[in-house]
């Protein structure tokens, strides 16, 4: 029979009960619901995480411009900048991250992790950590069912896209799932791998989907980065043992009330935020009227759009 949980005190309550790794009802999961072996699975898991890492190499090693002009190869300008605002392993993380939601927007291959508009923070996460910490790739495999597991419960009691809950459901679940793969890897215990789930959610509460000219690139791709180091500063501060308070399942149904209530020109439907300003309803504009040709914002600004 499939395990499933609805809430994350069961499935706290599960491992306890049965002495698994949190990481193995969900194999279990993938297992009935592929209708696959667990080699098969753990395969599957390996190959996505190729995409990832590939998807970083492509977005720092191809041209990243985007139809609309908005994405111009924002990757390789931060990683070849000389200035390191925390050090090189900081820098690394924002880089990543944009790298691989920049191949995204330029319609590459990515894994939506859980979706396209988040598709930057797990590659970000993971291969950071794992050159941080020296991990191997089961390590890193096993951390990835633990995000797995982290986004299924949250699709459940929330939402996980856009248009439902604004980016709090994209980048905010992307992030604790994130923050959650690092806790588990690096040996935090079940309560602070949700722990940082929770601290993640709640520092990401209302955050709004506004994109502009409706494409997912801007602020998208930024936020991305800015995600990544959510979900790092999440899982410091839960294997440190400061706990969230408020339990994890309370903060995902707070994130669903959220993301009913927010109006819905804040949920995908680039009728407001930053997509409603001047400057975005000009960048519309512009770009919906030369849909095939290449915008170069860098060198119009915005008061010559």
């Amino acid at each position: 029979m499939r395990v499933t949980f609805e809430s994350f005190r069961e499935w706290k309550s599960y491992c306890e009960h049965s002495q698994e790794p949190i990481w193995k009802p969900v194999l279990s999961y993938e297992i009935e619901l592929r209708n696959r072996t667990e080699q098969q699975i753990w395969d599957g898991l390996a190959a996505a995480y190729c995409v990832m890492r590939d998807a970083i190499e492509k977005g720092l090693t191809e041209d990243m411009r985007s139809i609309s002009g908005m994405i111009n190869n924002g990757a390789k300008k931060i990683k070849n900048c000389h200035i390191a605002v925390l050090g090189d392993e900081f820098k690394k993380l924002i880089y990543r991250s944009i790298a691989a939601k920049e191949l995204n927007s330029c319609m590459g291959r990515i894994v939506a992790a859980p979706t396209a508009g988040a598709s930057g923070i797990l590659p970000g996460v993971l291969t950071t950590l794992q050159d941080l910490h020296h991990l191997d790739n089961s390590q890193i495999y096993e951390s990835m069912l633990v995000a797995a597991g982290i986004g299924l419960i949250i699709e459940q009691r929330a939402s996980i896209a856009g248009a439902v809950g604004g980016c709090q459901a994209e980048t905010g679940t992307a992030a604790a799932m994130g923050a959650g793969a690092i806790v588990y890897a690096l040996g935090g215990n079940i309560d602070q791998v949700f722990d940082s789930v929770a601290i993640t959610i709640m520092n990401m509460l209302g955050l709004i989907c506004d994109p502009i000219a409706g494409l997912v690139e801007v602020p998208c791709v930024k936020r991305n980065a800015s995600a990544s180091v959510i979900a790092f500063a999440s899982a410091q501060i839960a294997l440190a043992g400061d706990s969230s308070i408020i339990p994890v399942d309370e903060v995902i149904d707070v994130m669903g009330e959220v993301g009913q209530s927010m109006d819905t020109r804040y949920k995908e439907t680039a009728l407001g935020g930053l997509a409603a300003t001047p400057t975005g309803k000009k960048i519309a504009e512009k770009v919906l009227k030369n849909p095939s040709e290449i915008i170069n914002f860098d060198e119009t600004k915005s008061n010559e759009i």
